[in-house]
């Protein structure tokens, strides 16, 4: 008893080994408080999460996840504290150390819970909007970027070191560096230009100037295709959007024009027939909307008929098998109606003046 009572006579920087124990025993009391009530909390949220659907419940549990040991034993110690006198400059240095780990506490809480957003958005749209995952990606880094930049200087500003020259000189080595990287930043940006504004998505089929290919991968420089013939197009984002673009992927359904001749020895009556065997040849197929089908003109060896039609997919290979089908169908109505398709000839005419025996 003695040897306690002695302990607590004790001074160390000019506080008794009294109040020493009693910021001990405080620190400890909202250690143990913090502690149970994050265990308590994810505990309860577990449960409630399997229950659920709902997006808040799994992002708060994350986010608790998310809670360090380091910065509620900060938070603990510096409560602690409050029992002792302690100097000016211990208590200003104690309290700047609580600030530093709420601060640095907060932004991992805020970056997972935009992580969490982004995870489950991304999941939702992963099949019906690809693009739009791309840009969540591109956002989400941007936004962590933005914040623990943010979190940063508020750490610094705190820790008294003056943030307005530091920021300055940033800028100034930002435009420095901005010159020197000016292509490369022109394909960032043309990079973010694509994933926002989506003037195309992946396994769209593209008309690049004198280049075609479906989309095979966006970069953050380059934008790659894969043409019909089988090699890579490698194309750089800036380049890429200052071409002219014909994006195929878009097409809700694809417009097909045909011309065929007859020979000129085709009766009248048969040729008033030809667009309507055209028309049914066409209607026969699915997927088809018939437009219109006109003796359009005199040829040089034929006498030419244009049709239009549409297929109400945009698949290549399906408007190639329809116009196979078509074709085949127009062939077999003209030879049962005994109407000839022309083909290049000459006609040689002979004009044999009679002169003197």
């Amino acid at each position: 008893m003695d040897g306690f009572k002695s302990l607590l006579a004790v001074e160390l920087l000019g506080n008794s080994g009294q109040q020493w124990l009693l910021a001990i025993g405080l620190a400890l009391l909202l250690g143990a408080a913090l502690f149970s009530l994050k265990w308590l909390l994810r505990f309860r949220l577990k449960r409630l999460a399997r229950l659920t659907r709902t997006f808040w419940d799994d992002a708060v549990l994350d986010v608790l996840g998310k809670t360090r040991s380091v910065a509620l034993l900060v938070f603990a110690a510096v409560f602690g504290s409050l029992a002792l006198d302690l100097p000016d400059k211990v208590h200003t240095g104690l309290v700047a150390a609580a600030v530093v780990a709420l601060l640095l506490q907060a932004g991992l809480w805020a970056s997972q819970l935009w992580k969490t957003w982004l995870v489950k958005t991304s999941e939702q749209r992963r099949d019906s909007d690809p693009a739009g995952v791309l840009a969540l990606n591109v956002t989400g880094w941007i936004g962590r970027l933005v914040l623990w930049s943010l979190v940063l200087l508020l750490v610094l500003d705190n820790l008294g070191i003056e943030i307005t020259a530091l920021v300055a000189g940033l800028g100034v080595g930002g435009v420095a560096v901005a010159l020197a990287l000016q292509s490369v930043l022109g394909d960032l940006f043309a990079f973010l230009s694509i994933v926002l504004d989506k003037p195309f998505v992946l396994g769209d089929f593209l008309t690049v100037d004198d280049y075609l290919g479906s989309v095979e991968y966006v970069g953050l420089k380059t934008t790659r295709l894969r043409s019909l013939s089988g090699e890579q197009l490698v194309i750089s984002n800036a380049d890429l959007l200052k071409s002219r673009l014909r994006n195929y992927g878009r097409m809700q359904e694809r417009r097909a024009v045909f011309t065929l001749g007859v020979t000129y020895q085709t009766p009248r009556d048969k040729l008033r027939e030809i667009p309507g065997i055209i028309r049914e040849a066409v209607e026969a197929q699915e997927k088809t909307r018939f437009d219109r089908s006109h003796f359009k003109e005199y040829g040089d060896f034929s006498l030419n008929f244009e049709t239009v039609y549409y297929v109400t997919e945009s698949d290549y290979k399906l408007y190639m098998d329809i116009q196979q089908a078509i074709n085949l169908k127009i062939h077999e109505r003209f030879e049962a109606e005994g109407i000839e398709f022309a083909y290049p000839t000459q006609t040689l005419f002979v004009n044999k003046e009679a002169g003197d025996a």
